[in-house]
């Protein structure tokens, strides 16, 4: 029985995280990038639930009661286990010197890092990337169209979204037919991103939209990895007319003065 893969579940932890406060209001003025906020909000709404009955508690006791360096080790192992999905995308775009950076990385991550546990290649100097289909969609042109709340999987786009089911195929763990493990390690990957994302719960809670504060981080946030954190400028559609100037017009009643004779 094949699951979900851990990028998609630590995709969910996100999401879940990020929803804090259900029944936000709306704003008055519709956001060009997001026509579907009635639906979204919903969904927003079933996202807090799922997160304040279930995953929030469990990971707070997940980072109350297990030690730093274990979380540490956690984290570094499914950072490697996207490797191989970056390193598709990488070759998708054109990238090859990052591809070959990080196929490197991931060889010696996963041979003298014990898996991905411990973290060799930064010993060595190889810089960590992060590039997912909807990155590649983006750098050839691809807009991003509408913003969208995803049931379980949190904040995303009509672009980005096809990337949860194509990261599933590169995922070692999809090919990887085992029993319990896989669903220990699945569960331990949600797990650890909830627990990282923990300290943003108060900043959100502070906010007066905590639903248009998520939109637009994520929307500036994905803008800024499409273009390789230099994105253009954004400039209007449509060019800024300048004002016709017009003759002035004499008052009425007041002859113009006859001309200076030379």
């Amino acid at each position: 029985m094949n699951l979900l893969p851990a990028s998609v579940l630590r995709t969910a932890a996100l999401g879940c995280a990020t929803v804090l406060l259900a029944g936000c209001a709306t704003t008055g003025e519709r956001h060009p990038s997001d026509p579907l906020e009635s639906m979204n909000r919903g969904i927003y709404a079933f996202n807090h639930g799922v997160d304040r009955a279930a995953l929030k508690p469990v990971a707070q006791a997940y980072r109350d009661y297990t030690p730093h360096w274990f979380r540490t080790g956690v984290s570094n192992f499914f950072f490697n286990l996207d490797t191989p999905i970056t390193i598709v995308n990488q070759l998708l775009q054109g990238k090859l010197l990052a591809a070959g950076q990080d196929t490197l990385r991931f060889v010696l991550n996963t041979t003298l890092g014990l898996g991905g546990i411990l973290d060799p290649a930064k010993d060595a100097n190889l810089p960590r990337h992060d590039e997912d289909l909807g990155q590649t969609l983006g750098r050839w042109g691809v807009p991003p169209g509408p913003y969208l709340m995803l049931p379980f999987l949190g904040p995303s786009s009509l672009r980005d979204a096809p990337s949860h089911v194509v990261n599933r195929f590169l995922e070692p763990f999809y090919w990887y037919n085992a029993g319990n493990e896989r669903w220990v390690s699945l569960g331990l990957g949600v797990l650890n991103t909830r627990a990282s994302l923990l300290p943003l719960d108060a900043t959100l809670e502070r906010t007066y939209d905590p639903y248009g504060f998520i939109r637009e981080a994520y929307i500036q946030r994905r803008r800024f990895l499409v273009y390789d954190g230099n994105p253009p400028e954004e400039t209007s559609e449509e060019p800024m007319e300048e004002p016709m100037e017009e003759p002035l017009e004499e008052p009425e009643g007041e002859s113009r003065p006859p001309d200076q004779p030379d």
